[in-house]
């Protein structure tokens, strides 16, 4: 049995908690595994001075393969996401995100098997902005306004939003090829070409362009606002969604809506050598240390691992195990049960024990 080096961040507030749980169901499936251990997020800037720290980085080059937990980004502070700055350091270019019910997942919904790949470079997220009434504000919206004849408020702040014909095509590679290799049929390119001619248009001819080197996976464009509307109506219909970034954003939490919560949410942020796997839901400080904390976003993060460095029968069998415990309702947190204040849920680590426990019995 081949051993494997993998980088483990713990994360911060809860993330700790849901990391070890979802490190001891990994290592019950039996795979070998050397966890190379690295913190970062908030608790590290006095430390280190900055958030993702360099030996961090470098780990995660070394192994070619990390999971993380949540790290906590301030809202509206200066501290840059560390997520997104991961993402750019690293090139993890393509963010695949499922979203599967489960029998046993109290939803309006069932039944529902779709993937929302999101381009994690470009777009909004590029970070690319300018504060209101900054002299770089200013000589932008100056030159703004010369060039295109358009007056900008001179008290806006500036954000801005590049897509590149190369950035596209990879993502939509990386989404064809997905598809292709996991036996999905179809690919869905989300835009709002209709409107931003320039950005999303060239993203719908890029994909366009992109759908003809894959003549046996079918493919399709939706509108944003008309797929937000889709996936409420009739999720049904998809099957593999390409988007840019910030209306991946956006979905992929809708998706995740359709199939319990971010309580269930795995994601994996994939380059062509790098892939970095995470819980997608926040940090939430205020449960840190409660053990109240769902861990099967983690753990099923750790089933998308598994089948990358390919480990798929044990994927396979990790995913069991979590499924079981979900369909039996007995062993889970309370997100899970059918009255939140139900006394008999249980917490992170016990959820932890109940699919170890079915992966070793």
């Amino acid at each position: 049995m081949a051993r494997h080096t993998i980088t483990l961040i713990p994360g911060d507030g809860v993330g700790p908690e849901v990391s070890d749980a979802a490190r001891r169901a990994i290592d019950a499936t039996g795979v070998d595994i050397e966890w190379e251990v690295h913190d970062a997020g908030l608790g590290v800037v006095e430390r280190f001075g900055q958030p993702m720290p360099d030996h961090v980085l470098d780990s995660i080059r070394r192994n070619r393969v990390a999971i993380k937990g949540p790290l906590t980004t301030p809202v509206g502070k200066g501290i840059r996401s560390v997520n997104v700055a991961l993402r750019r350091e690293l090139d993890l270019y393509a963010l695949v995100r499922p979203c599967k019910w489960y029998p046993g997942v109290r939803s309006r919904y069932s039944d529902i098997d779709l993937v929302i790949v999101r381009e994690n470079t470009e777009d909004l997220y590029a970070g690319i902005e300018f504060a209101e009434g900054s002299d770089e504000a200013l000589q932008l919206i100056e030159s703004i306004s010369a060039l295109s004849g358009r007056d900008i408020r001179r008290d806006s702040g500036i954000s801005i939003k590049p897509i590149s014909v190369y950035g596209t095509q990879r993502v939509f590679h990386f989404a064809f090829r997905w598809a292709r290799e996991n036996g999905r049929s179809k690919v869905t390119a989300v835009h709002k070409a209709n409107i931003m001619k320039h950005t999303d248009g060239l993203w719908l001819r890029v994909a366009e362009s992109v759908a003809e080197e894959y003549p046996d996976i079918q493919f399709e464009d939706r509108i944003v606002d008309n797929m937000a509307m889709q996936l409420v109506q009739k999720p049904e219909l998809y099957d593999v969604m390409v988007m840019p970034n910030l209306y991946g954003d956006i979905l992929s939490d809708l998706g995740a809506g359709l199939v319990g919560g971010l309580g269930l949410a795995p994601g994996a942020n994939t380059g062509d050598e790098i892939a970095v796997f995470e819980a997608t839901h926040g940090s939430a400080p205020k449960y840190a240390g409660l053990n109240k904390t769902n861990p099967m976003a983690m753990m099923l993060s750790g089933v998308m691992m598994l089948r990358h460095i390919g480990e798929g029968e044990a994927a396979d069998r990790l995913e069991g195990a979590i499924a079981g415990v979900i369909a039996e309702g007995r062993r889970v947190t309370y997100d899970m049960k059918p009255d939140r204040d139900d006394p008999t849920a249980v917490g992170t680590s016990e959820v932890a024990d109940a699919v170890a426990e079915r992966l070793t019995s």
